[in-house]
């Protein structure tokens, strides 16, 4: 059972053990109507939460890699996966959730979206590094388009399909259009590969992750899913850190006795990392086209709310 299931329903035998039959009667008659917009307000909370720290995580990066000269994708992106399983093994030390070891079994059916997204969080980070025209967050914007084009591909459920796909192809080429009315700067030849590159990538990582933890559930919690595919993706990121010629540069440029070169590699890989879990845990708990609205929603809201 998922660690979080297991708590709440703990709390609910509590609850029912420890108060009289009519309060719990009158509780939920009042809280039933309620459950809806709950549900609602507590989505739209994730999403704003999301979006500020993905505002705040370009700012960082805006900073600090420009100013520190420090331009390592591929160090960087180890380093911000890392992070994420020395969270799990953390969270999994003080007993907040339950980890099973590390399962080749499930590492081979996670190993293409490890791979995959292995490979766009390199990119995602060339980017704020070197792509400055806007063409890959403009491309990144089509991630819940192509997500649902790939859930029925896979064969993932999609409540209200049509509608959906309706609603996100008018905000996508809304928000798109008056990007465009605004112009891009100087593109680098890169941009034109990495931007439909990582769309692609990200979008197939997304669909694999929920289709795994569709035919999986019941068997394996959805941390232990993650906690197997972060073990993957940190030991592909290793391995790359070893032949790509930026990890030995990336030891020696860096400016390790500045504690403010600290602080903000530390914010942008700790900010990066967060946006990681909250995307990745959203595509197996829930679905691929969530967890990629979560992750496209701040692209597709901000230049329309710039026209108010």
């Amino acid at each position: 059972m998922d660690p979080w299931q297991n708590l709440l329903s703990r709390c609910s035998a509590w609850w029912q053990m420890h108060t009289p039959h009519a309060l719990r009667a009158c509780v939920y008659e009042v809280c039933k109507p309620l459950v809806p917009l709950l549900l609602g307000i507590a989505a739209l909370v994730a999403v704003i939460v999301y979006a500020l720290a993905d505002n705040l995580h370009s700012f960082v990066s805006r900073i600090f890699i420009p100013q520190y000269h420090y331009p390592y994708a591929v160090p960087l992106a180890f380093i911000q996966v890392f992070l994420n399983l020395l969270a799990l093994l953390a969270l999994h030390g003080v007993g907040l959730i339950h980890l099973k070891p590390f399962s080749l079994r499930l590492g081979e059916r996670l190993f293409v979206p490890a791979v995959c997204g292995s490979v766009q969080c390199v990119l995602a980070i060339w980017a704020e590094a070197c792509s400055h025209s806007g063409l890959y967050p403009l491309i990144a914007r089509f991630l819940p388009m192509v997500s649902v084009s790939l859930g029925h591909l896979f064969a993932l459920s999609i409540p209200g399909s049509i509608h959906v796909s309706c609603l996100l192809t008018v905000l996508t080429f809304a928000s798109v259009t008056v990007t465009e009315c605004k112009g891009l700067h100087a593109m680098e030849p890169l941009e034109y590969v990495f931007s439909p590159l990582s769309l692609v990538l990200h979008s197939l990582s997304l669909a694999w992750l929920a289709k795994v933890s569709q035919t999986e559930r019941g068997h394996t919690s959805t941390f232990d899913l993650y906690y197997t595919l972060t073990v993957t993706r940190t030991l592909l990121l290793g391995f790359l850190c070893v032949l790509h010629p930026d990890g030995p540069k990336a030891l020696i440029h860096g400016n390790w006795h500045s504690l403010l070169f600290l602080g903000y590699m530390l914010g942008m890989l700790l900010l990066g990392a967060v946006q990681l879990l909250f995307v990745d845990v959203t595509a197996l708990y829930f679905s691929a086209l969530p967890a990629a609205v979560l992750h496209a929603t701040r692209g597709l809201v901000l230049p329309l709310f710039s026209l108010l």
